[in-house]
């Protein structure tokens, strides 16, 4: 490998480095500051608290590698021009190709490391982190079953066969026992929809309530149902699809299929891993026309802030597609990709036009 090609990649990939765990840190903290408000609640303490933050680093990670690819690329060029090292390359021989074939090679260890950790690292620790979280704040709640979600709530033990993406129950059996343990009612509903705190509204009820002599089954249209179960459990039961790995992505986009169920926002998010690891190769072009232009009135720092500007712009986006092509049922190809396709046009021009002058 030609020397310049080790120089450019080790400036590049360390600021890319320091600029990924200077982001890193700031979220930590935010993540600190968001969860001190559920220290005290059941056994949850401030070192589980700094367990759970610590847990959610990985996905934290994964989000912010492209940003991190942009300001890092920008910040090392931009050294590099200031220095005058890209006019000395360029008098050498350096052609805008090379050093964009130069950038890419960085970019494609930080894609591969993209992939690695949105796919084996981050599901994980984001699952563990959450049922952390529940487990010492007190709710008692067991998954990946073949009968369903089960959830443990005082003396009442809950199975919710399907669980919506609105949190909306289906298939709901609630086994209520005495203080002897001893089975006191079994209640079936077809479904529940929550409606006030700690309240649900359960339709076709069926309820069996038992006695040491006889059995009496009661029918209802609808019943109030009191329960310490809520969405906000759900929402941590129910893996959100962008926190998803490809291949649970895959499977229950199969299983929602098999039951005729909405696919798009799955496909959709199945789309986006794919193609998420890919925005460092955009994001190092981008930064290629910034960064790579030596400017007596533009900054290293004004350069830096509209990076930030550019990273947050593309989060934006990714988040803007992803919900349109859900709602409009657009392709999930084509809602997943456009946004990179988007940056990487500009990217195109701009080094044309950088080019030019």
């Amino acid at each position: 490998m030609k020397i310049y090609l080790r120089y450019i990649g080790r400036e590049a990939s360390s600021a890319i480095l320091l600029v990924l765990l200077a982001f890193l840190a700031l979220f930590a903290f935010f993540d600190m500051l968001g969860e001190m408000k559920n220290v005290g609640q059941g056994g949850y303490q401030l070192h589980h608290a700094f367990a759970f933050v610590l847990l959610r680093v990985p996905g934290r990670a994964y989000e912010l590698m492209p940003i991190g690819v942009l300001i890092g690329t920008l910040y090392a060029l931009s050294t590099l021009a200031r220095h005058s090292e890209i006019t000395v390359l360029r008098v050498s021989g350096l052609s805008t190709r090379s050093l964009l074939f130069a950038l890419f090679r960085v970019a494609g260890i930080f894609a591969i490391a993209t992939f690695l950790i949105g796919e084996y690292v981050a599901p994980p620790a984001e699952r563990a982190a959450q049922q952390m979280r529940l487990k010492e704040r007190g709710k008692m709640v067991g998954q990946d079953l073949r009968s369903g979600l089960w959830v443990k709530d005082e003396r009442n033990f809950i199975n919710v066969r399907v669980v919506m993406p609105d949190t909306r129950l289906r298939g709901i059996r609630i086994f209520e026992f005495d203080d002897h343990a001893k089975l006191r009612s079994v209640t079936e509903a077809t479904e529940g929809v929550h409606v006030v705190p700690d309240s649900w509204r359960l339709k076709n009820v069926v309820q069996t309530i038992l006695s040491d002599k006889h059995a009496e089954i009661t029918r209802t249209p609808e019943m109030l149902w009191n329960s310490a179960l809520n969405p906000e459990i759900l929402a941590v039961l129910m893996v959100s699809p962008d926190g998803m790995s490809l291949r649970h992505l895959s499977a229950y986009t199969k299983h929602l299929a098999d039951n005729r169920q909405i696919t798009s926002r799955y496909d959709i998010a199945f789309w986006k891993k794919m193609i998420y690891p890919l925005a460092a190769f955009v994001m190092v072009a981008l930064a290629l026309p910034f960064g790579s232009t030596h400017s007596r009135v533009v900054g290293s720092g004004l350069k830096i802030f509209a990076g930030v500007m550019i990273g947050i712009f593309f989060y934006m986006l990714n988040g803007l597609f992803s919900n349109l092509g859900a709602i409009n049922s657009w392709s999930p190809l084509l809602s997943a990709a456009t946004p990179s396709t988007l940056f990487l046009l500009a990217a195109i021009m701009m080094i044309r036009w950088v080019e030019r002058r």
